[in-house]
């Protein structure tokens, strides 16, 4: 058996799992456990309801046969104190009997401060190791969290031209069934899905999630309507009990009382005005673009409003490889994965 995995190894193979998780409700973590006798395993979480790194990573040390009680856990943010989906991170070291713990980034959220327990249950605790790239990976999630409002994926499906309509309005469907299977996976996991007034005149849509089947999934997001118009009487919104409709253009005030209303994850599905707002106010966090290999010339671009005049004021985005590849194939389609922040 060679040496050891030396610290810095430990929490790098930590951030390499991080990535593997989802982008949302909660920030990417990744955790690893070094044994006495130098055998690791790794951790991760998966999203919003599963388990957290720390838990993940015990449970594959025991499936391993590691000895806990002589072993060090990395972790890529300070283990949770809080009992929400699951329980507190805190409760899940003492209890494996883990003698040291490792992690990276404080917790600045009112669920941080589990370093602080951790060490007043005899845990010996260090922090700040590979501290940058760990805020880095979470850096729209930690700037969402301090701005107290969700976190915002934009949908975009659109042509090969950027168009999201034709010249007659017509928009169904532009992306194939691979594409819309995806994009109603992704609704499953959200919270909340926002819409303009316009797109609910012009589509009549449902904002439901629904499997490959066609069947409603078990966890159904929060429909949203942007806008002061009133919703057509006849509109499938309008008569669902559930939708919220925020009479502002306000993007800053929809999402603080999203926020209030437990929204934490935000889809962004437009129309094109909309989604310009949300970029014009610097509150989306991630971009997925569903590309169909289709033409459409005249109408709708996907994203209007912008005041961009020279290409230096550009919106810069950044290709994103956690989970969902920054380009990946769905079926004729290509779908691309950006966060912002780039340029």
């Amino acid at each position: 058996m060679g040496a050891p995995p030396t610290d810095d190894a430990a929490m790098a193979a930590a951030l390499t799992a991080a990535r593997d998780g989802r982008r949302g409700a909660n920030p990417l973590v990744g955790a690893t456990i070094r044994a006495a006798d130098g055998r690791t395993v790794t951790g991760r979480h998966l999203g919003a309801g599963t388990a957290h790194a720390e838990v993940d990573a015990i449970a594959a040390a025991r499936g391993a046969g590691l000895d806990l009680t002589t072993s060090t856990l990395f972790v890529t943010l300070e283990p949770c104190s809080h009992t929400g989906r699951t329980g507190p991170c805190t409760e899940a070291i003492r209890d494996a009997g883990i003698p040291e713990v490792v992690f990276a980034l404080p917790d600045t959220t009112e669920v941080g401060g589990g370093g602080q327990i951790l060490a007043e249950a005899g845990v010996r605790v260090r922090s700040g190791l590979r501290a940058e790239e760990s805020a880095e990976l979470n850096a729209r999630w930690h700037r969402a969290t301090a701005e107290r409002r969700p976190f915002v994926t934009a949908k975009i499906a659109q042509s090969l031209d950027g168009k999201v309509a034709a010249a007659d309005r017509t928009s169904q469907w532009i992306t194939s069934a691979a594409s819309r299977i995806h994009a109603h996976s992704l609704r499953g996991e959200v919270d909340a899905i926002l819409i303009g007034t316009g797109t609910v005149s012009d589509d009549d849509p449902r904002l439901s999630a629904r499997g490959e089947d066609g069947e409603l999934l078990d966890s159904q997001p929060v429909p949203v309507v942007l806008g002061f118009s009133d919703l057509p009487a006849g509109s499938t919104l309008a008569a669902n009990p559930a939708t919220v409709h925020l009479r502002t253009h306000d993007v800053a005030a929809a999402l603080r009382e999203l926020h209030d209303r437990g929204v934490r994850h935000l889809l962004v599905e437009g129309g094109p005005r909309v989604l310009g707002a949300f970029f014009a106010a610097d509150a989306v966090d991630e971009v997925l673009c569903y590309q169909a290999p289709v033409l459409l010339g005249p109408g709708l671009p996907s994203i209007a409003g912008l005041d961009i005049a020279t290409l230096a004021e550009a919106v810069g985005l950044v290709p994103d490889d956690t989970d969902i590849p920054a380009v990946a194939r769905l079926g004729p389609d290509v779908l691309l994965h950006f966060t912002t922040g780039g340029r």
